[in-house]
Parts: structure tokens; C-alpha cells; sequence
């Protein structure tokens, strides 16, 4: 008789099989075919660059523009690395709109706090390839002012993210986290957000 060693021995998958399977099937459906693949392959690079870049700048025929909008914010605040780090990636792969709202100083661990009894101050700040303001308020009041219209053109971006904090935003830090809370905000507006934080 045959014994298995540990090493041997397969893994069981903690993951539920449904869980699994339906991962596998939306995986699969993103996956091209080979027919598109070859398509794609025989298209020529340098025309396909062209009308993406055409595309990107022109509006759309009810005035919105082709590209997303993504509205940034971080609790680190506006000079914070993290947010300098994400706002140069999403400008550098050209794929979106990106604005920046974000407080004038660190604001990490303020929670879902706003300002009362005080008026927010708003300057414009200068940030390559990116418009931006900076407020005198919490994270949360920069994702609602934002929204509100008052400080960009356009009605809702199609994504809020807030960060990249330095700190955790896992457990019951996330409780306080303004990081999380700013991304709460949006979607409290019907927006959809994402928290990002280095730990």
C-alpha cells in the first residue's frame, strides 16, 4: 500500500467551489479569442495610438469628455508621497481625467469627521497633468465638496480614490481610517471608491 507524504499530498482550496467556478467563467470571458487576438496583432500600432489619442481629447457628443474622470483625494494630505506617486501613474498611462481634491495638511485618523461652524478654503495647486485644490477641511469634506460642483466642471467623476495612505486600513483601524472614510463619502454620493493604503 501507497502512503502520500505531506509534500505529496494535494492542497485543499479554502475557497468555496462556486466562488471558484464563477471566478474561472469571468476570467475566461475576458480572455480574447484567438481570433481577436490575431486581429488585434495585424492592426497597426502606430494607427491604433492615433485614434486612442484623437478619441481621448475629443468629447463626446453630449459634451462629457471621452476619457473617465478620476477624482483623488488622500489623508496624507495634498503633498503627501503616496498621492504624488498615484496621481503621476494614472497621468503617465493617459487612460483618464485625473482631479485632485485633497486637504492642505495630514488628516490621517480623523475618521468620517467634516467641518462645522467654519468655512472651507479651497485654493487651486499646481500638480503636472493633474487640476487640483487643496482645502482647509477633512478628506470626507474634500470628496463632498468635489461632488458638490462647486470646484470642477463636470457632475460625478466615474471613481473616487483615496490615498495611498501610509497607514493600515484593515481591522478596526478602519473604524478611524479617513482614508476609508473619504471613500465612504463618495459612495454615500453614488460614486464608486477604492481606499488604497501601503500596509
Amino acid at each position: 500500500m501507497e502512503s502520500t507524504s505531506g509534500e505529496d499530498a494535494p492542497k485543499r482550496n479554502p475557497l468555496p467551489s462556486a466562488l471558484v467556478s464563477n471566478l474561472q467563467s469571468v476570467l475566461a470571458a475576458r480572455r480574447p479569442s484567438a481570433a481577436e487576438v490575431s486581429t488585434a496583432a495585424t492592426a497597426s500600432e502606430a494607427e491604433a495610438e492615433a485614434q486612442e489619442a484623437e478619441a481621448s481629447d475629443a468629447p463626446a457628443g453630449d459634451g462629457t469628455p471621452a476619457r473617465p474622470i478620476v477624482l483623488l483625494t488622500c489623508a496624507g494630505g495634498i503633498r503627501s508621497a503616496g498621492l504624488a506617486a498615484l496621481v503621476d501613474a494614472l497621468v503617465a498611462a493617459g487612460r483618464c481625467d485625473v482631479h485632485v481634491c485633497a486637504p492642505e495638511s495630514d488628516k490621517q485618523a480623523c475618521g468620517h469627521s467634516i467641518t462645522i461652524r467654519e468655512t472651507i478654503a479651497a485654493s487651486s495647486v499646481d500638480f503636472t497633468g493633474a487640476k487640483a485644490f487643496e482645502t482647509s477641511g477633512t478628506p470626507v469634506d474634500c470628496v463632498s465638496l468635489a461632488l458638490s460642483g462647486r470646484l470642477f466642471p463636470w457632475s460625478s467623476p466615474a471613481l473616487v480614490i483615496s490615498g495611498i495612505n501610509t497607514g493600515s486600513n484593515c481591522g478596526y483601524e478602519m473604524f478611524h481610517s479617513s482614508a476609508i472614510a473619504a471613500a465612504r463619502e463618495a459612495l454615500v454620493y453614488g460614486v464608486p471608491s477604492i481606499a488604497i493604503s501601503l500596509n
